[in-house]
């Protein structure tokens, strides 16, 4: 028999080996609109959104001044932060692009609309928006029917703007 876990079980926090605390606080703080919690000195860092203890950990504990991880090796592919609705997903590309970070990517998967980016550690971010479940692509069995068309990136900051 298969393990379940609670359908209501959800990731709490991320916790990042960073390469400057002072550098991943401004682009997750500024940039990103996280709210700094608590920190640790030069060495650790944490973040939060709406009051939460934290979100996001950041430390340098073994990576102080380190190079990025190697693109061809095991490690986290990309971490996501769902945003409330359309409108704060295009307020956040918004900011990230006046920041003058690059998109790696932007996609429309049928159940979400997301936009891929990557931290000052080469890190990679998607920053997402889902859907109503109503809204789904399915097959006529019911089953999901994900996609990976372009998302319409003007029209999101356009939103965002607003």
């Amino acid at each position: 028999m298969t393990a379940k876990v609670p359908a209501d079980t959800r990731v709490g926090h991320i916790h990042l080996k960073v390469t400057d605390i002072e550098r991943s606080i401004t682009f997750y703080r500024d940039v990103l609109g996280f709210t700094l919690t608590q920190r640790y000195g030069d060495q650790a860092a944490f973040l939060s959104a709406g009051g939460y203890h934290h979100h996001i950990g950041l430390n340098t504990w073994h990576s102080r001044g380190a190079g990025p991880a190697p693109e061809q090796a095991a490690g986290l592919y990309h971490v996501a932060f769902l945003f409330p609705d359309r409108t704060s997903l295009g307020a956040a590309l918004g900011r990230v692009l006046d920041h003058g970070t690059a998109l790696d990517g932007a996609a429309d998967h049928g159940v979400s609309e997301a936009v891929y980016i990557r931290d000052p550690d080469g890190n990679g971010i998607e920053l997402y928006r889902d859907r109503p479940e109503a809204e789904w692509p399915r097959t006529s069995d019911g089953a999901l029917a994900m996609v990976n068309t372009p998302l319409d990136v003007p029209a999101l900051l356009a939103e965002g703007a607003a």
